[in-house]
């Protein structure tokens, strides 16, 4: 795998941020960031359900792979040079417990920091 594409909800500021410090970290697996659900998403990944990818996040591997959840954020703490033993950890079943309780989180804080009219001004 030399490239994952994550689609994240542009119109969320735990979102927003969550993407910059995933692209100030060093990559081992290039990261690319499309807004869920704009055109280009749906342009590039006509198959996916692009309403469920801004309520859950997705990745997709440069082979088609698509990771969601808990799944999606592990492939791309994976991707990233100083968290890739993290994420070899937390596949592990113990810690995926954890894994799974941060998704669900991170999940609730996006419901209630989401822009509803957030248009151009949420792009960074």
């Amino acid at each position: 795998m030399t490239a994952l594409t994550v689609l994240y909800d542009a119109d969320c500021p735990f979102c927003r941020r969550a993407k910059g410090w995933l692209a100030r970290q060093e990559q081992l697996v290039r990261l690319e960031f499309v807004p869920a659900g704009s055109e280009p998403a749906r342009r590039r990944f006509p198959d996916l359900d692009h309403a469920h990818t801004l309520k859950v996040i997705t990745v997709i591997g440069d082979r088609g792979e698509v990771y969601r959840g808990e799944r999606a954020w592990l492939v791309c703490l994976w991707a990233l040079r100083a968290w890739r033993p993290t994420a070899n950890r937390m596949t592990r079943s113990g810690h995926r417990v954890f894994l799974r309780a941060a998704t669900e989180l991170a999940d609730r804080l996006r419901a209630m920091t989401k822009d509803e009219d957030c248009g151009e001004t949420c792009q960074e």
